[in-house]
C-alpha cells in the first residue's frame, strides 16, 4: 500500500528484455533496500529483486507493460519512486495500491497563475470515479482531480510538486500511468448490482 507523496525521483540506468517481460534497473536515493520490498514506480507496485548501494532491480512481465507506461521505459528516464507505507505513518495523500487502471495521454499544458494546468484524457470506463475535487494518482502523485473537462480530468500542480516529481516536464502526448481512487471503486463494485444497466462499469481487477 502506498499513498501517492513521492520520496525520490530515480533514473533509469537499464532497461533489458527477458522472456517474461523487461528487467530495470533504477538509480535511486533509498539507502536500505531490501530484496523483496514494494516500490512504486511512476505508480506500478513492483518487487525488488535485487539491491545494492545505490540501485535496484524490478521487473515487469508483459502483461504489465502493455497495461502502464512501463513499455516505453528506456536509459535515462526519470520516474516517481515512492516506498511502501508502513502502518501508523501518516497517510499524506491518500490510499493507493500501486496498480494502474488506465494510461492517459497529454492532451493540453498550460501555466497559470503560479500553477501548471494539465489536461488528460481518461478513458470512458473510469470517468464515473473521477470526481471534481477527488483523489487521483497520476505517475503514482497523489493529487487532487482540478475540474472535468470534456474527456477526461484537469490536475493542478504547484511549485513543490513540479520540483520533487517527475510531473514538471510532461507535455502533450506523453502518456501516464493512472490510478483511480480506491474508495470510489470498492464503492462502485459494492453499488454495481444494483445499478442500471447503462451505467458505465469499469472492468473487473
Amino acid at each position: 500500500m502506498f499513498t501517492g507523496i513521492v520520496s525520490d525521483v530515480g533514473t533509469i540506468i537499464s532497461a533489458t528484455p527477458t522472456a517474461a517481460g523487461r528487467e530495470f534497473v533504477v538509480r535511486s536515493a533509498y539507502p536500505d533496500v531490501a530484496d523483496g520490498d514494494s516500490i512504486a514506480c511512476d505508480g506500478v507496485c513492483l518487487t525488488v529483486r535485487e539491491s545494492s548501494a545505490d540501485s535496484f532491480t524490478v521487473a515487469a512481465v508483459v502483461t504489465t507493460l502493455e497495461r502502464t507506461t512501463l513499455g516505453d521505459w528506456g536509459v535515462g528516464r526519470r520516474v516517481n519512486t515512492e516506498r511502501a507505507m508502513a502502518l501508523g505513518e501518516r497517510l499524506g495523500g491518500h490510499l493507493v495500491a500501486g496498480h494502474v487502471d488506465c494510461v492517459a495521454p497529454v492532451t493540453r499544458v498550460a501555466q497559470k497563475d503560479d500553477a501548471l494546468l494539465i489536461d488528460l484524457s481518461i478513458a470512458p470506463e473510469w470517468m464515473p470515479l473521477m470526481v471534481p475535487h477527488g483523489s487521483i494518482a497520476v505517475n503514482g502523485v497523489s493529487l487532487t482531480v482540478n475540474e472535468l473537462i470534456s474527456g477526461g480530468v484537469q490536475i493542478s500542480l504547484i511549485e513543490y510538486t513540479l520540483r520533487h516529481t517527475n510531473l514538471g516536464t510532461l507535455s502533450v502526448g506523453d502518456r501516464v500511468n493512472i490510478e483511480a481512487d480506491m474508495i470510489g471503486k470498492f464503492v462502485q463494485q459494492l453499488a454495481a448490482p444494483h445499478l442500471p444497466s447503462t451505467v458505465h462499469r469499469p472492468p473487473s481487477a
